[in-house]
């Protein structure tokens, strides 16, 4: 009984790890379809603004950046902030 209680906890703590990581949306190369499901107060039209700043500019370099979007001030940056990253090619 003890071995199979160790065994639920392991496999509890594998899935609930990548549900962690699972919310994480690089704003660098996600679609407008995800960005407008994933990001709380973005909608279809936001995330097509976002699309077009980020092809406009070569890209975010900080998340910070994400309010000189048209539609996407402070407060909508605030709410998405710890699921967002400005994921940067290496190569470049």
């Amino acid at each position: 009984m003890r071995y199979l209680r160790q065994l639920l906890l392991l496999a509890f703590l594998c899935v609930g790890s990548q549900f962690a990581f699972a919310g994480t949306i690089d704003i660098n190369s996600a679609n407008a379809d995800v960005l407008a499901a994933e990001l709380h107060g973005v909608g279809a039209k936001k995330a097509a603004e976002i699309i077009k700043y980020r092809e406009a500019n070569g890209g975010f370099k900080s998340i910070e950046e994400l309010i000189n979007v048209k539609g996407i001030g402070g407060t909508i940056l605030e709410k998405n902030r710890a699921r967002i990253i400005a994921g940067v090619d290496e190569a470049e």
